[in-house]
């Protein structure tokens, strides 16, 4: 595409890819590195004074027109960038997004040694990239534990000592120390006397009695365990005849 020709298309009318009339070639902006048409500065009365950039690396000239593969209402909602001679390279990545190209073929060619046969030749390098492996730890709940209180019953024998009364008789001869009472009474009588008996029997008393406080904590144990992954990387070789 010459420089001098693609300078004729000013004031000529660029048309979409249906052939409608998007508005009327301003100007032509060129590529700093290269001098190359990149875009033309398109006026209409939809888009205000700044006008609009559109591409012109597919742009192809027609009898009615120059004519670009994109639809006018795309066109129409190209970001607006003022038309200040040039173009930053951040405002050239915003337009090339918009009108989905690659912003790396505008740079294509440039200094390169040779070609790219894969796709548009970027620059005379191509990168080697390997996949590392990083490795961390993420933390999961791996169960739940509680305290829980219940009643347990047990047979307890002791072994209590208990006293009880008997009945003892006690027979003593007739003295002179006993003799009055012995003869106190009817010389011959009938009589009867009684003696109350006790006897200790066991006494079960229970009571509660605090034995130990026991709580729940937990300790953090470390241990290794090893991961295993498959890692991709890339190698680069020279084919062809070396001279």
């Amino acid at each position: 595409m010459a420089t001098q020709h693609v300078n004729e298309w000013r004031g000529q009318e660029l048309l979409d890819n249906d052939g409608d009339k998007i508005g009327t070639i301003e100007e032509i902006y060129l590529d700093t590195d290269t001098d190359r048409p990149e875009w033309a500065l398109v006026k209409t009365g939809l888009f205000g004074g700044k006008g609009t950039f559109v591409p012109l690396q597919q742009a192809n000239p027609t009898p009615a027109g120059v004519q670009v593969p994109f639809e006018k209402s795309h066109v129409k909602d190209a970001p607006n960038v003022d038309p200040d001679g040039q173009l930053s390279p951040s405002e050239e990545q915003t337009l090339y997004r918009h009108y989905d190209l690659d912003y790396g073929d505008s740079r294509s060619d440039r200094g390169a040694v040779g070609r790219d046969t894969s796709g548009p030749t970027t620059d005379d390098a191509m990168t080697r990239s390997e996949e590392e492996l990083k490795v961390g730890t993420a933390q999961r709940e791996t169960g739940r534990a509680r305290l829980r209180k219940y009643v347990v019953t047990d047979e307890v024998q002791k072994t209590v000592p208990v006293q009880r009364e008997e009945v003892r008789v006690e027979r003593e001869p007739i003295t002179d120390a006993n003799i009055d009472n012995a003869t106190d009474g009817p010389a011959i009588s009938e009589e009867e006397h009684e003696v109350t008996l006790h006897a200790e029997e066991p006494v079960v008393e229970k009571r509660a009695i605090p034995k130990e406080r026991v709580r729940l904590d937990k300790d953090t144990v470390e241990e290794e365990r090893q991961v295993s992954e498959t890692v991709a990387k890339e190698e680069i070789e020279v084919d062809g005849d070396r001279r």
